[in-house]
């Protein structure tokens, strides 16, 4: 049986990466709870996808924020935004260069500060709101070939915390997801091509023995939109299956 958050009807909600993967799932379970949805993403949107989708790369920061900006002229203010977009690809640290750092850092984290700072003007002027930012847990247990990426969402940590205190007295609640492995199409495919024993191996490091989907993710961003969460924030929240 899936939560009803009556709050979030006709509430402005602004999602990243909402193409695929999770952010599909965020955009659909958002949807479905009567919210406005609007996403952003480097990729078009499948067909029948709910909500309003823009296609912007967010490594463009005046571009993402003249998108948003045309965005909450037309549906309001945004109440919620969820930093859902990220490329977790791996990488070898010794072949890292400092443009690759820099690309990844962008992809990664950057964009979850100017998209937070494009929308929280409004939301303050309309009372408050949330915004979740998408973590991981790869960098809590020290992911090995993925180092740019674990920096970044290392930092997502401390970018949730000190926003929530900057925030606080506009109303506005900052949290963190932190996410383990979630089988997404791509996640799935990379396993399948690489390394086929990497879900029993996930499995077995898991307290529950079930994989986790995109819906998973989106069922707690929800509660933490929502007013169920009021007094929640600055917070990351582990949802792993019992990993770390």
């Amino acid at each position: 049986m899936t939560a009803r958050y009556p709050d979030l009807d006709g509430v402005p909600v602004l999602i990243t990466g909402g193409a695929s993967g999770i952010g599909e799932a965020l955009v659909r379970r958002f949807a479905e709870q009567g919210a406005v949805v609007a996403a952003l993403d480097i990729a078009a949107a499948p067909a029948g996808a709910p909500g309003t989708h823009r296609q912007v790369d967010l490594r463009d920061v005046p571009a993402t924020r003249a998108v948003i900006a045309d965005l909450a002229a037309d549906l309001g203010a945004f109440r919620v935004l969820v930093n859902n977009a990220g490329d977790d690809a791996r990488h070898s640290f010794a072949d890292l260069t400092p443009e690759h750092w820099d690309d990844r850092i962008n992809v990664n984290l950057r964009h979850q500060v100017f998209c937070a700072q494009a929308v929280a003007p409004g939301m303050a002027a309309a009372g408050g709101g949330s915004i979740i930012n998408l973590n991981s847990i790869s960098w809590m247990f020290g992911a090995a070939g993925l180092v740019a990426y674990t920096t970044a969402k290392s930092a997502v940590s401390g970018f949730t915390k000190s926003l929530a205190r900057e925030l606080g007295g506009q109303r506005i609640r900052v949290n963190g997801i932190a996410p383990g492995w979630v089988l997404t199409p791509k996640q799935i495919a990379r396993a399948e091509a690489t390394d086929p024993a990497k879900f029993q191996n996930h499995l077995d490091r898991q307290c529950i023995k079930e994989h986790l989907d995109g819906d998973d993710i989106a069922a707690l961003a929800l509660w933490l939109a929502s007013s169920e969460a009021k007094r929640c924030t600055g917070q990351t929240f582990i949802l792993d299956g019992g990993v770390v």
